[in-house]
């Protein structure tokens, strides 16, 4: 599958931990066209705060884990599905594919329960 971003990430910090969209942020998949709409409030990837785990993979990938939150805040696609654009929005933005699986390995075994199953 490829992905393409189509727009730039435009966002303001809300508080300690969230961003909100100031434009619409739109990424190409094969299957269409993702669109989180201008006021989304992200948090990026929640990776534990723990010394080496943050150095690792902490404040990486902000514009993967914007899409990846939207798909799982909407819950309008399965959620497998939003993890494996997460992994592949991660390559596509330059994180090495070691790095972006052992993401998508976190969100697959913790994102469970943050999941919008409508």
């Amino acid at each position: 599958m490829k992905v393409k971003f189509l727009t730039t990430l435009d966002i303001r910090d809300v508080d300690d931990h969230d961003w909100m969209l100031l434009a619409p942020f739109v990424v190409d998949v094969d299957d269409g066209l993702i669109n989180v709409p201008t006021g989304f409030i992200t948090d990026f990837a929640s990776v534990p705060r723990l010394p080496i785990t943050y150095m690792l993979f902490g404040n990486i990938g902000h514009r993967a884990a914007v899409v990846h939150d939207y798909l799982y805040s909407t819950g309008e696609t399965p959620r497998e599905y939003a993890d494996d654009i997460f992994r592949l929005l991660l390559i596509a933005e330059g994180v090495s594919p070691i790095r972006a699986n052992i993401m998508y390995a976190g969100v697959r075994l913790f994102g469970g329960k943050f999941y919008n199953n409508k």
